[in-house]
């Protein structure tokens, strides 16, 4: 079973050209329910450079569906079997004004838009910049 991954490395992800954030933002946590956001926001800013996209993404759709751990590694194949939308794609670069850090071996990073971090990475001629996925049509 062919297997895709989202991870990149050497990369910086910068918010989307149609962001409302006007830097980074902590998802609000919507009537005590998770969102993707919430999870994504609280594994990558809790650890950050611990995790790769994919070990993101992953974790997501693993709770969401209520995964046991006997059925995490099984499911985890089945899940990259097809292809994933990468984090060009989510919440936090679309909408909550984060940047996000690839470094070298794929693992990941949050910068909120307009600090000196971001700045820093979305200025560097060593990564690749790419810009998160617009929101509108």
């Amino acid at each position: 079973m062919k297997q895709h991954t989202t991870n990149y490395q050497n990369t910086f992800i910068e918010i989307a050209e149609d962001s409302p954030a006007m830097g980074g933002e902590i998802p609000p946590v919507k009537a005590d329910k998770i969102t993707v956001a919430n999870i994504q926001f609280d594994m990558i800013s809790k650890h950050p450079y611990k995790f790769t996209s994919d070990d993101v993404l992953f974790k997501v759709y693993a709770e969401r569906k209520d995964l046991t751990d006997s059925e995490l590694e099984e499911s985890r194949k089945e899940f990259f079997s097809k292809g994933q939308a990468c984090l060009r794609a989510s919440p936090l670069t679309k909408r909550y004004g984060w940047g996000v850090h690839h470094d070298k071996e794929g693992k990941i990073a949050l910068y909120g838009y307009g600090t000196a971090e971001y700045k820093k990475f979305a200025g560097d001629k060593e990564l690749k910049v790419v810009r998160a996925m617009k929101s509108g049509k």
